[in-house]
């Protein structure tokens, strides 16, 4: 099977990394035994990044290699230690790549060297504990898991970026020309379609520089698949202008250039986009006796259609050095009138599934035995973020829901006790029986995410803080087991505290004998 080296199309199918999980994890030192959670954050997962490169000409590498992989975040660990950052996978694509989705919407056009489109987002890292405690968690025994990175099948397609189309039937001297003007080489043969991909050279008229796209050739009914054409035009969409080159010295019967020329622009109108494009045309091979009288016929003809016309011969050279400093000026003026593209960074931000940031309800219709469909950014996300065998976790994402307003929402639409509610997109929902108001998790013994022993108001921290001053005083020689000794006999020879008497009874202090 023959390898292309041309490739202006291809199906591409991009996974950014998946973020990196936070990590609970408790300080310990010694003396410390309660040092706080310093569990640190995992990374986030790599991207997947169009990069628009003057030196890639073809999207031959995604031909052959259509899965592309950016790299995963890494998990955070103790001692406050996050996760390193995926590494992002850095795509380069053709000057005038435009990006769709399976659909076929137009994501981006890529134009202008340095242009870049993030194209798939890598997923955030988890929190770990230490960033989920506050004041009233002090030390959340869970962790948050990294999210997944967007993954998407995008098509890329390639446009040309030149400033002349040369357009024509086939063997119309197409190659002969931009290889006579420039220092390019295309194939060139005496048979029908003998160029198979476009072709590009750099000419240069005067002061301007520019460069003329070859494009197949074109025949009556190109632009309803007929011939090479067809798979072709879009690379004459960014041309600032388009030269006709027709062949003079054809000798099939019923041909003439101006039929020729008319059927061209037909086939260019029902395509579509190019009405404004300047017109040029090339009256080719005229180093031939009969093209040359052929030339003289129609060249007025061509002029009353209020066309530019050059009799030119690819062959000898002839009348080329008008034709290039004519489509000079014309380049010339259309520079002078076009805005500078700056090289832009476009990031996808994909729309939620309620186009909102908050959350959707709504009754399902029972068949797959859930009664609630629940769909949202938020709630979403924080269901990709918890893990479900740890029920401190899961009793933290019920919190959120219910903050944010979930479970009041349902209550409204009248869901009752033990129905199903499924959160997320129904191919692939977390489903949870409906439980309001219902303590879960740590919250059975305290404050959910909470631990007794950070209480500082606790007998236990006040007897260990007083041992820790008492140590300051020490004798010589004594340890912190004979402070705590000392300590705990001044506190049994201290009196208990205030008693309750009579006033004026014996037991009162202040009667008066």
């Amino acid at each position: 099977m023959a390898v292309p080296t041309f490739v202006d199309r291809v199906t591409l199918h991009v996974s950014a990394g998946r973020g990196g999980n936070g990590v609970a994890s408790v300080h310990r030192e010694k003396f410390k035994p309660l040092g706080g959670p310093d569990g640190g954050n995992g990374g986030p997962g790599g991207s997947v990044i169009l990069r628009v490169d003057p030196d890639v000409t073809t999207l031959l590498d995604y031909h052959h290699s259509p899965k592309r992989k950016a790299g995963v975040g890494g998990h955070g660990a103790g001692a406050h230690r996050n996760g390193a950052h995926g590494a992002d996978l850095v795509l380069p694509v053709p000057d005038g790549t435009v990006v769709t989705d399976r659909r076929g919407d137009v994501l981006a056009d890529l134009v202008g060297p340095g242009t870049e489109l993030v194209v798939a987002q890598g997923g955030r890292g988890g929190l770990g504990n230490a960033a989920l405690a506050s004041s009233k968690r002090k030390a959340p025994g869970f962790a948050l898991l990294g999210e997944p990175g967007d993954e998407l099948e995008i098509v890329l397609e390639l446009k040309v970026v030149a400033d002349i189309g040369l357009v024509g039937f086939p063997s119309a001297g197409k190659s002969s020309l931009i290889a006579a003007i420039s220092r390019a080489r295309p194939k060139i043969a005496d048979y029908p379609f003998t160029t198979l991909v476009p072709n590009l050279g750099v000419v240069t008229a005067g002061d301007t520089t520019f460069t003329v796209a070859d494009v197949p050739g074109l025949i009556e009914g190109a632009s309803e698949g007929r011939g090479l054409g067809h798979e072709f035009l879009r690379h004459v969409e960014r041309c600032a202008a388009l030269v006709h080159v027709v062949d003079t010295a054809s000798m099939e019967p019923g041909r003439n250039p101006v039929d020729d020329l008319d059927v061209i622009e037909n086939e260019l109108s029902r395509y579509g986009g190019l009405e404004d494009r300047p017109r040029l045309v090339a009256l080719n091979k005229i180093d031939v006796p009969d093209g040359r009288d052929l030339s003289d016929i129609v060249l007025d003809d061509l002029i009353e259609k209020g066309l530019r016309a050059f009799p030119v011969s690819a062959a000898s050279g002839e009348g080329l050095r008008e034709l290039t400093f004519a489509m000079a000026e014309i380049v010339a003026a259309a520079r002078a009138a076009r805005t500078v593209v700056e090289a832009t960074r476009i990031v996808l931000r994909p729309p939620s599934a309620d186009g909102g940031d908050e959350f959707t309800v709504v009754a399902s219709d029972g068949s797959d035995g859930v009664s609630w469909q629940v769909r949202g950014a938020k709630p979403e996300r924080w269901v990709r973020q918890t893990d479900f065998s740890n029920d401190e976790a899961v009793g933290f994402l019920a919190d959120r829901l219910n903050r944010l307003g979930v479970e009041a929402k349902l209550l409204q639409l009248g869901a009752v006790e033990g129905e199903a509610v499924a959160i997320g997109d129904p191919e692939d929902a977390v489903v949870f029986d409906f439980r309001p108001e219902l303590d879960a998790g740590a919250e059975i013994l305290s404050r959910r995410g909470e631990d007794q022993r950070f209480d500082e108001r606790r007998p236990a921290a006040q007897r260990r803080r007083a041992i820790e001053e008492g140590m300051d005083d020490r004798g010589e020689g004594e340890t912190r087991a004979d402070v705590a000794r000392r300590l705990d006999e001044r506190e049994r020879q201290t009196p208990a505290g205030p008693t309750s008497y009579e006033i004026g009874s014996d037991q009162d202090p202040d009667r008066e004998d």
